[in-house]
């Protein structure tokens, strides 16, 4: 089967026989398509063989131009054009030059080189970066980037840097970041009263035996703090775990190199290559049955058969992990949901009574920016958290409408959105607006786009739930808004990744979003083409006892799908009497009869919390969608039963779920295995989108929404749409979850309702 990638490089990789390099790479694959220059970089559209296309990209980063610098890849799987052949084309001549921030950059291999050469100038300097690598988002206070303009400027080239920085011919040459151990920024270690302990190397030679001993530091990094322990202690984990208030949620890991993970997890060449990309993200990776001799903590993902896992990416990440040889916990230095801290007085106040010492340095990060989570799926990139390595590189759009405009977003998960022009600029991910740091950081983020890409005359797009803060805070501001609804703009956000023309059938599940009724919705069909969008279907409706109580508690969640189905005479269910008290039951079912506080709601992902409660796997989640990847990880293989659903025709089309439940309990009551069950329950949801593609006989199917998350669910309803010639697109370079509600937002704000 014939696909079509295209790819855009950043970097230096022009002037130096980058697309003669490519032309030839793509002769000898037997690939068509062009590979040109613009002012934004290289781009490359190739069509051929899946196999083909796989081994182009990881052989242009392996074989490329020994000059050549590549300082971002990106790259998606779009529908093929029909190229007849491949060309070199002549470069792009535009009016105007972007100016474009490139994202923070890993350490390269040159600076490694010297960073562990005991005779070079900056062996085991943990500040070592040039043109090539090295911070740039987190550091620069406005365009154009220029030394004075980042927060380099308080430190004074010495001779030798002075003389690297302007001599053209040097890696050097005008690399802002530029610094030493004579005139750079230097590292120094504190207790938790902030008191200085050490300095330079020795503070961190002492952060190593630290570690070692089983405390947990903090640790000032590229774009705000980890927090670090010793992945093999597990009286170390715990105590992370009990301190930062975070009971199961799998903490990300750093290994030493490449060879060390593959001894623990599942490592093909794709995941490979992105574990060891510029932008340096954590990568989700199964993890190897049998035993091997890196010993990680039961505690860092329970139950969990994936782990996240990142390589050091920064020189101070490096000196720690040549010496220590063991992976590490390197999660982020927050509370839970909050922003990272960015500055070591904060983190005194923020951390304090978690960590037991600090790593500090005194070169001030700008912004904060967490590490960025992807994994892949269907031998595709899945961004999953887009923030170091990708923001804020624009998404190049066309067509679109002339304002520029900013999109703020939705509540969980948050990112915003500048349109300027033909380019979208994604902000880092910012997370859960409740807490009053993520909120200030949201409204700092929005000023600061604004601030560096110079944009005025904006016009604004939001969320339609009134409660969220992003859109009080657009109510509050009396900004010129338009609010988008929020699984409109999921399946806006895919179709324009996608490039997708004319009409589709988008599939938008997720927890929460405020509907067009006002009440939850999370399961929605919708038609959509390029100028209008209809909603066209979702599940039957249950209710929520106690609303957001119900989504830390799935059994409230299964007493209200069930109350849907039996009425009070739940009371006397043994499956509900075996997780509630008969006081508490009576309680409940009275508060649903009467609607108190029981909100009405049509969601995805509730429907996967009622059946874990159902079936036996958890009653309470600790985190968003905990209850959903039990759910998931249960799933027994080689199965391709599902249950019974029907349709019901009424103004939108309404997909009941009544038999599916009364089938599970009827495979429970048989003692059938949770993980046969799970599995039928996922083929069951797969089976309704294929049912509803067919009834509404749309041949493009677009699949966004945080359920898609679930890789079980994402590959089979791929996997059975293309088996009935659909064609199926999903995210790749935008996060299907709430992070990509905010370029969800612009794709959707010229749309308007279809009238039929």
């Amino acid at each position: 089967m014939i696909e079509r990638v295209k790819i855009i490089i950043r970097g230096a990789v022009q002037g130096v026989g980058f697309r003669p390099f490519i032309f030839r790479l793509a002769k000898e694959l037997n690939l068509n398509g062009y590979v040109n220059n613009s002012s934004k970089g290289v781009f490359i559209e190739a069509e051929g063989e899946l196999n083909r296309l796989k081994e182009f990209i990881i052989r242009i980063e392996k074989e490329k131009p020994s000059i050549s610098i590549i300082q971002s890849f990106e790259y998606s799987f779009l529908d093929p054009i029909g190229y007849t052949h491949f060309e070199i084309r002549k470069s792009e001549k535009e009016e105007e030059i972007s100016a474009l921030i490139l994202p923070d950059i890993a350490v390269c291999k040159d600076c490694l080189r010297e960073l562990f050469d005991p005779s070079d100038r900056r062996y085991l300097y943990p500040f070592i970066n040039c043109t090539n690598c090295g911070p740039r988002f987190t550091i620069i206070e406005m365009l154009p980037y220029d030394r004075q303009k980042t927060t380099m400027k308080s430190f004074k080239m010495c001779s030798d840097c002075e003389r690297e920085y302007r001599n053209p011919e040097d890696r050097r040459f005008h690399a802002q970041p530029i610094a030493c151990p004579v005139c750079g920024p230097q590292v120094e270690l504190w207790n938790s009263r902030g008191e200085k302990i050490a300095e330079k190397t020795d503070a961190i030679y002492q952060s190593i035996d630290l570690i070692n001993q089983g405390k947990i530091l903090a640790i000032k990094g590229l774009g705000g703090f980890h927090l670090i322990v010793n992945a093999a202690d597990n009286n170390a984990v715990r105590n992370l775990r009990s301190k930062k208030h975070r009971e199961e949620k799998p903490f990300a890991l750093m290994f030493p190199d490449i060879s060390s993970v593959k001894k623990v997890c599942e490592v093909n060449e794709l995941e490979e290559r992105l574990l060891l990309s510029p932008e340096s993200p954590i990568v989700l990776l199964k993890k190897k049955k049998a035993a091997n001799e890196i010993k990680i903590s039961e505690l860092i993902a329970p139950e969990n058969p994936y782990l996240g896992i990142m390589l050091p990416y920064t020189p101070l990440h490096h000196i720690m992990m040549k010496f220590l040889q063991k992976p590490i916990v390197a999660t982020s230095g927050n509370l839970s949901e909050e922003p990272i801290c960015i500055d070591e007085y904060e983190a005194l106040k923020r951390l304090n009574g978690i960590a037991d010492y600090f790593l500090v340095h005194n070169r001030p990060i700008l912004r904060h920016c967490d590490d960025s989570i992807a994994r892949i799926i269907n031998n595709r990139e899945f961004i999953i958290r887009r923030a170091r390595g990708y923001a804020p590189l624009p998404y190049l759009i066309e067509n679109m409408i002339e304002e520029n405009l900013i999109a703020v977003g939705g509540h969980l998960k948050n990112t915003i959105s500048l349109k300027k022009r033909e380019q979208v600029f994604i902000s880092q991910h910012i997370g859960d607006l409740s807490t009053f740091e993520s909120f200030n950081a949201f409204q700092r983020t929005i000023t600061d786009f604004q601030t560096l890409y110079e944009v005025d005359r904006l016009k604004f797009a939001g969320d339609l739930h009134p409660e969220y803060l992003s859109t009080k805070f657009l109510r509050e501001q009396k900004k010129d808004y338009k609010l988008i609804q929020h699984h409109l703009a999921h399946i806006a956000a895919c179709k324009l990744e996608n490039q997708v023309k004319g009409e589709a059938l988008g599939v938008s599940w997720d927890g929460t979003g405020y509907g067009f009724d006002g009440k939850i919705w999370g399961s929605e069909f919708f038609f959509i083409d390029n100028e209008t969008f209809q909603h066209l279907g979702q599940f039957r409706k249950f209710h929520l006892p106690s609303g957001e109580k119900a989504i830390r508690e799935p059994k409230r969640t299964l007493a209200g799908v069930l109350y849907e189905i039996y009425g009070s005479d739940i009371i006397n269910m043994p499956i509900l009497k075996s997780k509630f008290g008969e006081v508490e039951l009576k309680l409940l079912v009275n508060q649903i009869g009467k609607k108190i506080n029981s909100p009405e709601c049509v969601s995805a992902g509730r429907l996967f919390d009622a059946v874990s409660s159902l079936i036996g796997i958890t009653d309470y989640s600790n985190f968003e969608g905990q209850a959903a990847m039990k759910l998931e990880f249960a799933i027994e293989n080689g199965i391709d039963d599902f249950y019974e659903f029907e349709f019901q025709s009424n103004e939108i089309l309404i997909i009941d779920w009544k038999k599916i439940i009364e089938g599970i309990i009827n495979d429970v009551e048989k003692e059938i295995s949770k993980g046969m069950i799970s599995a039928k329950f996922h083929n069951t949801l797969c089976e309704i989108i294929v049912q509803v593609a067919k009834h509404f006989n749309m041949q493009k199917v677009l699949l966004s929404g945080g359920c898609f998350q679930n890789v079980y669910l994402l590959e089979r309803t791929i996997k059975r749409l293309k088996d009935e010639n659909f064609q199926v697109y999903w995210h790749q370079r935008i996060p299907t979850n709430d992070g990509g509600i905010s370029f969800g937002q612009i794709a959707a704000y010229h749309l308007k309702n279809k009238k039929d």
